[in-house]
């Protein structure tokens, strides 16, 4: 539960301190949902309960899901200015 806790942490602090790169901030995203299926994961293993597992399975493919729509729209958008940087003038 520690782990969960530190690496979720670590996901909003880099999600909040790297605004300006897409692709931090996608990376960001993924060690939270990473967080959230280490917690249910190990919230399964306590209660002896598979449907926290099924539910863990859930949430790695939207997480993937996430990924290729994210990296989709960042190809998208580092066509036009030449930049991966949410900041920056067109």
């Amino acid at each position: 539960m520690t782990l969960s806790i530190v690496l979720f942490l670590l996901g909003i602090l880099g999600f909040v301190l790297n605004r300006k790169n897409i692709i931090l901030m996608l990376i960001s995203i993924e060690i939270m949902l990473l967080a959230v299926t280490v917690l249910v994961i190990v919230s399964s293993f306590a209660f002896d309960d598979i449907v926290g597992q099924t539910y863990s399975i859930y949430i790695i493919a939207i997480a993937g899901a996430e990924s290729a729509i994210g990296l989709g729209i960042l190809v998208a958008f580092y066509r036009r200015p030449r930049s991966a940087h949410t900041k920056t003038s067109l």
